[in-house]
């Protein structure tokens, strides 16, 4: 069975905070982040944003190009975030009802640092690819934050990207040719029950991490598709920061003509569960009939998935039938002082 995505969207929040912003709060050296991690700026929710109102937003996108698919029709939704807003009580079933998908419907809320949103994908196509639902969605949605003053706070930000997946030939836009996953425990970065805030194993984080999970997760659906870097036209890796997926990138072979579309971190920072989703749907935004797309997730703990996708004809009818991800981080961008940014973020807790 022929499986692939028939509609994509994502959404990011208009407000954003520059790393000078956060820098000069607490001295740190601005420069150091903008040239070293490349990070210029992160986007950050309103009060009335949260993760599942990212995540309805971009469904709803997805939906606009998926052809007239009914919500009703959606057999499963699977929604990946590392910020829910209920310890107890999924996400799933309010984005669920807000679309119109319930009752007869699955649902999940999947929790893998950043990559619970590449969870959401997987689990979705390889459903629709069982034959077990027509459709089925799988969103990457958070608003991950770092504790004040941490070097997670420079680059820690909001965004969601939601696939709808199908077999419907007339309805593709981009068919799944292979998928992979790559895993260890690794403890790079973990957040216990009542922490308001993740910790991160420095030394654990780079090469031990996120560069061996990426690079081995990579190799190994090359060598399963019979592949190289040369084959494709584009490739997304996950966004902790705006150097380490050019850096990977380039160990693995690509060329920054292959990895621009889907950079969007020094613009937006890392989104999390919707790091490379984002990544995915910008690069659709730009992608043409036949192209070949890589895209690897990572998620501390920790783990890749890896997905080769064929973007199909259908892609020239229907990117601009919603709004394109790159637009949405560099357009009607409202700047925000770091004393805002606190109280969005409900940074200062009274009485705990």
């Amino acid at each position: 069975m022929v499986v692939g995505i028939i509609g994509y969207g994502a959404h990011v929040p208009r407000r954003r905070i520059r790393v000078e912003e956060i820098a000069k709060v607490w001295g740190a050296d601005a420069p150091s982040y903008k040239r070293g991690l490349k990070l210029h700026q992160k986007s950050v929710p309103a009060l009335d944003e949260d993760t599942v109102t990212l995540a309805v937003e971009a469904a709803r996108n997805a939906f606009e190009r998926s052809g007239g698919v009914h919500p009703a029709e959606v057999g499963a939704v699977y929604v990946g975030s590392e910020s829910h807003p209920y310890a107890v009580k999924p996400s799933g079933t309010i984005v669920a009802e807000a679309l119109g998908i319930v009752p007869e419907v699955h649902i999940a809320d999947l929790e893998f640092a950043c990559k619970a949103g590449s969870e959401g994908m997987y689990l979705a196509q390889s459903l629709v690819k069982a034959g077990e639902v027509r459709y089925a969605m799988g969103i990457g949605a958070d608003t991950s934050q770092g504790a004040p003053g941490d070097a997670l706070e420079y680059s820690a930000a909001a965004g969601a990207a939601a696939f709808l997946f199908g077999a419907d030939p007339d309805r593709l836009i981009a068919e799944v040719m292979a998928t992979y996953s790559w895993t260890t425990d690794t403890p790079d970065f973990w957040r216990r029950e009542h922490m308001h805030y993740p910790r991160h194993g420095s030394r654990f984080t780079g090469e031990p991490a996120y560069f061996r999970h990426i690079m081995s997760s990579a190799q190994g659906i090359m060598e399963k598709a019979g592949l190289e870097p040369r084959d494709f036209a584009y490739a997304v890796f996950h966004q902790p920061n705006g150097k380490f997926p050019l850096r990977v990138g380039k160990r693995l072979g690509f060329t920054m003509e292959q990895l621009e579309p889907g950079w969007l971190s020094p613009w937006l920072g890392n989104t999390y569960s919707g790091a490379s989703p984002i990544g995915l749907t910008a690069t659709l935004d730009v992608a043409k009939p036949g192209d070949l797309i890589l895209m690897t997730s990572f998620g501390s703990g920790a783990g890749s998935d890896s997905f080769i996708f064929k973007v199909t004809d259908r892609i020239e009818a229907v990117r601009d039938r919603a709004p394109r991800t790159r637009p949405q981080i560099d357009e009607n961008v409202i700047q925000i002082d770091y004393g805002t940014y606190a109280k969005l973020r409900r940074k200062i807790r009274l009485g705990e």
